[in-house]
């Protein structure tokens, strides 16, 4: 059996690191009223009217949106942080120490950290060995002015090797590619990026990261962002975020997404069963959520469909508007279906992020599948550059029902009249797609 190491203590550094949910800040009050203190810097869009922290019933874990509600035709951030509750590392590491400290404490960790996510998805291995001279690009919006240090905490905490700007490592510009004139700063959208850079960090410790900021939340922006970082030589890109799909998604899909020989990773949403951009690109890799649990089994591990509520889990559906890529052969949908593989997206089984920008500094857990995405863009990572010419979307579906991906078979995240496009099964479904990473294989090509 794999060793699956719940309990992950510090390590001495190594020398050497749906809906729309989400586009302006957390606003103070809504801070204060989860235990996270004083709200930082004003967004760069108006606070709008904090969303209730959902609870999920099976863990009694609760957690809010990190970012409020976007203002129209902006793209919401995927990610949820922990507000309170035992997540599934506390519980775990509660049977060796007989504690069972609250999640919202930000002293320690509360989430599962890299030697976890590594073992869940058989990286052990490939993330020591693999990723020197790759990049992975996070592209984000707005401005995390504390991105760089709170990285260089949750590495330093975890035994990473540093990663900095002045290793060459790390590097943060605009979407316009200037390092000194970046969009203005937001709370909400810091702690995505912090986030992000963690999860790309925990599965490809060796990689360097480009952030690329973009000005505002607009798939414009956003777009120009992901161009951007493909024109800096990333050839693999995180994108954590989403919004409805639009008449205008294939005219984007030209201007953005169509970087053959890039993975493009997307989150696939967190508001259930219904289909988002730009995880509806047929140009990029759609990420489904998991809840994951450690088992007695050989792999250690387990995994179900993320559903909280029939309004809460990953997203996965039929897009309205772009074609079906052609290694995509599933009948229940004519045109694209999300999503195409899945990570730990599970808030009460999410992982640990450190954020210090309008939050007390400290440790906190995450979910949403603003997690899955950057974790799968590692792996992407880790399996070495894509072929030039090639669309790295269509690389799991090659390994297909094969042991280079977990099946995922249990779970749903809504109702829909075609079954697999909500509901687990064996082999195929929408939530899950093919399944999540069991090494490099299936990511590869």
């Amino acid at each position: 059996m794999r060793t699956s190491n719940p309990q992950e203590p510090a390590r001495p550094a190594v020398r050497g690191r749906w809906r729309r949910i989400g586009a302006a800040a957390v606003g103070t009050a809504a801070l204060v009223l989860a235990g996270f203190g004083a709200a930082g810097p004003a967004s760069a869009a108006p606070a709008a009217k904090a969303t209730p922290a959902a609870t999920s019933t099976s863990s009694k874990v609760t957690w809010s949106p990190a970012c409020s509600t976007p203002a129209k035709g902006r793209m919401a951030c995927k990610a949820l942080r922990v507000t309170g509750g035992t997540t599934a590392f506390q519980k775990a590491n509660a049977h060796a120490d007989a504690v069972t400290p609250k999640a919202a404490d930000a002293a320690t960790p509360s989430g599962y950290g890299p030697s976890n996510l590594q073992s869940a998805y058989g990286l052990t291995s490939a993330a020591a060995s693999n990723g020197s001279g790759e990049t992975i690009a996070i592209v984000d919006a707005y401005n995390d002015p504390n991105a760089e240090a709170d990285l260089a905490k949750y590495r330093s905490y975890y035994g990473l090797s540093a990663c900095t700007t002045a290793n060459g490592c790390f590097k943060k510009v605009s979407q316009t590619g200037s390092t000194t004139s970046l969009p203005s700063s937001d709370t909400g959208w810091s702690e995505e990026i912090s986030l992000d850079v963690d999860m790309a960090s925990a599965i490809c410790p060796n990689c360097n990261i480009l952030l690329v900021e973009a000005t505002s939340a607009t798939m414009a922006n956003l777009g120009k962002a992901v161009n951007e970082a493909v024109t800096l030589g990333a050839k693999y890109v995180s994108n954590s975020y989403g919004g409805s799909e639009s008449s205008s998604d294939t005219s984007y899909d030209t201007s953005y997404f169509n970087h053959p020989g890039v993975a493009i990773t997307v989150s696939a949403g967190d508001s259930g069963y219904g289909a988002e951009y730009p995880a509806a690109s047929k140009y990029v890799t759609s990420v489904g959520g998991t809840a994951l649990s450690t088992s007695s089994n050989s792999r250690g591990w387990t995994e179900s469909v993320w559903e909280t509520s029939s309004t809460e889990g990953t997203g996965s559906g039929c897009s309205s508007y772009d074609a079906k890529p052609t290694w995509q052969t599933d009948t229940g949908c004519s045109k694209r279906t999300i999503a195409d593989v899945s990570a730990v997206a599970d808030p009460a089984t999410g992982v640990s992020v450190y954020d210090s920008y309008g939050v007390t500094a400290g440790w906190y857990t995450f979910g949403g599948t603003s997690a899955s995405s950057p974790i799968i863009a590692g792996v992407y990572a880790l399996g070495g550059t894509p072929s030039s010419g090639s669309y790295p979307a269509s690389f799991p579906y090659a390994s297909a029902g094969t042991s280079a991906l977990n099946d995922v078979t249990s779970g749903s995240n809504g109702s829909c009249g075609s079954s697999y496009l909500c509901t687990a099964k064996s082999g195929y479904d929408g939530p899950t797609g093919w399944g999540t990473p069991e090494g490099v294989a299936a990511f590869t090509g």
